[in-house]
């Protein structure tokens, strides 16, 4: 009787261990455009093990681009492209069977600050005239959202300001600081760091100048959607989980939690990014994207050339995943 009632025992432990710890996770590849804080939701939900609660183990890899990450996704080394939309809408317009379609939007402005050679509290716009400004490569959103505003005030390049988009994105910070250009468009931290170390000086957000864009967003191709929709609205979840705790946690807590993201960034700056961030409301609190928003992003590629046909909201996106885990997310609280 002894043995049997070990035997049960040992029986039941294995069972409670392999039923809790013995859970197969869903491997889910991810090609980001770039590491970034301005993702810190992303990595909030990887660092705080949000995706694991969804049995998810993601695999993340940096393609450093747009164009990249789109490749990734359309060669089938990625599962999920985390850039901007503009990457699909140049799909869909080619025609593609089994298109791109955004299911989550993160960001919905541009997350780069105009930085200038000197402090200038009482700035604007207009005194970028006759002015060269290093705004990003030709095609990629930063460049466009930078033009548009731009425009908006007058200014146009080639005519009476100088855009500077021939320096890649990771470049654009030290060609600026050896002498090139008269301003220089950042993201944080780095336009933090440079102010604090008295290399340039912040005085615009463009993503304030711009208004709302759909500027980051996850993206699956058509026939994953369809097969792995559970997966992605797991995945949702733990994003969603993210973006609600950074809207409700000291941001120095935060900064904390994604350090390992930014082993080489001072905890300070990832806080004041993060505050940065938080001050221009960069994140989505409903990942779904809207028309109006859509509708300012093809404006935006329309007036810099880019745009050869304008895209549907249905034809870009499926918003009912996104849809869903708000409306669960919300339900709960969250």
């Amino acid at each position: 009787m002894k043995r049997f009632l070990c035997f049960i025992i040992s029986l039941s432990v294995l069972i409670l261990s392999a039923g809790c710890g013995g859970q197969k996770l869903t491997s889910v590849r991810v090609n980001e455009v770039t590491h970034s804080i301005f993702y810190a939701p992303l990595y909030i939900a990887v660092e705080n093990g949000y995706f694991e609660d969804e049995g998810i183990e993601i695999e993340l890899t940096n393609g450093g681009g747009a164009d990249k990450s789109m490749a990734a996704l359309l060669s089938g080394s990625a599962d999920v492209a985390f850039c901007g939309p503009e990457a699909a809408i140049y799909v869909i317009n080619e025609g593609k069977a089994d298109a791109p379609k955004v299911f989550g939007q993160l960001t919905k402005r541009d997350g780069s600050f105009l930085v200038g050679r000197t402090a200038d509290d009482d700035f604007a716009w207009e005194k970028l005239e006759n002015k060269t400004v290093i705004a990003g490569r030709t095609g990629g959103v930063p460049a466009m959202t930078f033009e548009y505003v731009v425009n908006k005030h007058g200014l146009f390049n080639g005519r009476n300001i100088t855009l500077d988009n021939s320096v890649q994105f990771n470049l654009m910070g030290p060609s600026f600081e050896g002498g090139n250009g008269d301003y220089v468009t950042l993201f944080e931290p780095t336009a933090s760091e440079f102010q604090k170390a008295g290399k340039g000086y912040i005085v615009a957000s463009v993503g304030e100048e711009s208004g709302e864009i759909p500027y980051t967003a996850f993206m699956s191709l058509t026939s994953y959607i369809t097969k792995n929709r559970d997966v992605l609205v797991r995945f949702l979840t733990a994003v969603q989980r993210a973006v609600d705790h950074l809207r409700s946690t000291p941001l120095s807590t935060v900064a904390e939690e994604i350090k390992g993201q930014f082993p080489d960034t001072p905890t300070a700056s990832i806080t004041a990014s993060l505050e940065s961030y938080l001050k221009i409301d960069a994140w989505m609190t409903d990942m779904s994207m809207t028309e109006t928003s859509l509708n300012r992003l093809q404006d935006v590629m329309t007036a810099a050339g880019e745009l050869e046909k304008r895209v549907s909201l249905s034809a870009l996106t499926d918003n009912t995943i996104a849809k869903e885990v708000y409306e669960k997310a919300a339900k709960n609280g969250g």
